[in-house]
C-alpha cells in the first residue's frame, strides 16, 4: 500500500483515539463533584483510558487504538458536610477522585494531539493532490 495512504490511516486512528480521550476527560470534568445517591455511597469514579497499538495487516502499519477504558482506583476525597444528602452518619461526604487541574492538562494534551493528527492528514491530502496534478500535466 502507498506510504501516503498508510500515513493517513495512522493519523486517522490517532484522531479516533484522541477523540475518545477527549470524551473521557470531559466526562471526568463534568462529574468532578458528583456524589453518591445515598448516604455513604461511593461517588463517581474517575475514568482512565489505556492506549495500545494494533497492526493493520492490509496497510502493514501499526495504528493506535483504545485498549480499554477503566476506572482510577485512587482514594475519594472526603469533606465534612452533615447537611448534604450523601453524608454518612459522621457527616462526611465522599467526593470523586477527580482532580480538575489534571483533567484540564489531559484535555489540553488530547486536543493538541488531535490537532497534530488532523494536520498530518491535511498535509498528506495536499501531497496526494499535488502528485495527481503533476501526473495530469
Amino acid at each position: 500500500m502507498d506510504s501516503l495512504i498508510a500515513s493517513m490511516k495512522i493519523a486517522g486512528s490517532g484522531l479516533e483515539a484522541q477523540s475518545t480521550r477527549l470524551r473521557v476527560v470531559s466526562e471526568n470534568i463534568a462529574n468532578a463533584r458528583t456524589t453518591g445517591d445515598t448516604p455513604g455511597a461511593d461517588p463517581y469514579r474517575r475514568k482512565i483510558i489505556t492506549f495500545g497499538d494494533e497492526m493493520d495487516k492490509v496497510a502493514g502499519v501499526n495504528m493506535v487504538d483504545v485498549k480499554k477504558i477503566g476506572t482510577d482506583q485512587g482514594k475519594f476525597t472526603e469533606e465534612y458536610d452533615p447537611d448534604h444528602p450523601a453524608a454518612d452518619e459522621h457527616g462526611m461526604v465522599k467526593y470523586p477522585n477527580v482532580n480538575v487541574m489534571i483533567e484540564m492538562a489531559d484535555l489540553r494534551e488530547a486536543n493538541r494531539s488531535y490537532e497534530a493528527n488532523l494536520q498530518s492528514i491535511k498535509q498528506t491530502r495536499d501531497l496526494i493532490s499535488s502528485t495527481i496534478d503533476l501526473l495530469k500535466g
